[in-house]
């Protein structure tokens, strides 16, 4: 018989003291915040600004603006990429990555049209023309610093372009990413002995500290955090076992693992530190609860790094970063939860399969494969199905086949009130974009499906 979760209370004596739920900020609170900052920085340039119609002055103005919004987008890109938990479990992670994406291209063309206006007003306040403008502003050490920045900008920028990166190994292209921060530093100087800045002591402080938070951010977050974590927990592999063709589970134990309050449906960023493996730190999702101080990820080998990860012996030190995402429970709106996974999407599923709150037929589990044989963790699968009384259903056959599992109406005929639930959902890209309208069309709100696409 299976009991509902929430359905057995716990003696006054025995109950545990409450965990207060982690601090979220959401993706509304985080957009209006970031427009305000940007509302906020117009304002600084407009209580500046002196009005004229000379030619020279309407190109220093513009100079002006843009060059103080391309500062301020600069610090928005590091922020959000600082990794601050409050940030990443309200708004998540591949949207974080996609905004910073976004984000960047336009920052990048600030930088750009910041320096042809500057250009244009001092060789409109010279009588140069703009090469010899463009030489002699050169001559400014504040502006070569800039300029300096902006190229090492810009390089990023390019290697970023999924044209690009596709053709980039990830050391190199994450190498070449660690300049953002020596291009935002030469920015900043140069902003410091700018005229918006520069001119009153008050703005230039009040500049100076949003650029430290962000850099205390970002130090805390990405340097101290993991490394006061690694010498807390002290992870080590427990256990590699094979759970299919191509793939592993990795059982990691170490020291106080409650303590990073991970939650079903999250993923860390590992590094193993053993030959060709430590560089870099890739991001797997737990495929089971923190449970006895381990942790578990199930990886598919997909590419040099994901076939390594097969050899691992026991010992083997690691570093874990996180955790990370928001495809938690928080998220849940509604009683009844449809988990959908494609392939090796399955494992934050299995997770949330097991721990989400619900009675009979509240949760139910749709699994795409290929064939039985690609099914991962199968077994365990069943066991939270039978013990739990939730729905299992394998949805198998290629993905070119005549008869799409997915379509609209299979999913009606599968889950009849489909359009009542919540829907989780994690596989590839492909798969989760056509699952994605199916969703909507058979009336689910965009606002109830909760993914995670990392696809940029």
């Amino acid at each position: 018989m299976s009991t509902h979760p929430g359905s057995l209370e716990a003696s006054p004596r025995t109950a545990p003291p409450p965990v207060p739920e982690p601090l979220r900020v959401s993706p509304r609170s985080l957009r209006y915040w970031l427009l305000a900052g940007a509302g906020a920085v117009t304002a600084l340039w407009a209580v500046q600004v002196e009005t004229s119609v000379r030619l020279d002055a309407l190109f220093a103005t513009g100079a002006h603006l843009t060059g103080l919004l391309a500062g301020y987008g600069i610090l928005v890109m590091l922020l959000l990429m600082a990794r601050v938990p409050a940030i990443e479990h309200g708004v998540g992670a591949d949207r974080l990555a996609r905004w910073h994406a976004f984000g960047g291209r336009h920052v990048l063309g600030l930088c750009l049209v910041h320096a042809v206006l500057a250009v244009c007003g001092y060789a409109a306040h010279t009588g140069m023309d703009l090469l010899s403008a463009i030489t002699g502003l050169l001559g400014y050490g504040g502006l070569a610093a800039a300029t300096a920045g902006t190229v090492l900008l810009v390089a990023v920028g390019i290697t970023s372009a999924r044209a690009v990166r596709r053709r980039v190994p990830h050391e190199i292209w994450r190498a070449l990413h660690l300049l953002t921060y020596v291009g935002a530093a030469l920015a900043f100087a140069h902003q410091l002995v700018g005229p918006d800045v520069a001119g009153s002591m008050l703005i230039c402080w009040f500049w100076a500290m949003m650029h430290a938070t962000v850099s205390v951010l970002l130090l805390w977050y990405r340097v101290v955090v993991p490394v006061r974590q690694a010498c807390r927990h002290s992870l080590r592999v427990l256990e590699v076992r094979a759970e299919g063709p191509g793939v592993v589970s990795v059982v990691m134990q170490g020291v106080g693992l409650d303590e990073l309050r991970a939650e079903p449906g999250q993923f860390f960023r590992w590094r193993f530190l053993r030959r060709r493996l430590w560089r870099t730190a890739l991001p797997f999702s737990l495929s089971a609860p923190v449970k006895d101080d381990t942790l578990r990820i199930t990886v598919k080998a997909l590419g040099d790094h994901s076939r390594r990860i097969r050899r691992l012996r026991p010992g083997t030190r690691v570093l874990a970063t996180g955790p990370f995402g928001a495809m938690t429970a928080h998220r849940r709106t509604q009683r009844k939860v449809l988990l959908l996974a494609g392939g090796v999407g399955i494992t934050p599923m299995r997770a949330l399969f097991e721990t989400l709150p619900g009675g009979p037929g509240d949760i139910t589990l749709l699994y795409r494969a290929g064939t039985a044989d690609d099914l991962v963790l199968r077994e365990e699968l069943e066991q939270i199905a039978m013990t739990r009384q939730a729905g299992l259903h394998y949805l198998l056959g290629r993905s070119d086949a005549a008869y799409d599992p997915l379509a609209p109406q299979a999913l009606r005929e599968l889950i009849p009130d489909v359009a009542e639930h919540d829907v989780y959902l994690c596989g590839p890209p492909g798969m989760a974009d056509a699952a994605t309208a199916a969703l909507i069309r058979v009336g689910v709100p965009e606002s109830r499906i909760h993914s995670e696409n990392f696809s940029l």
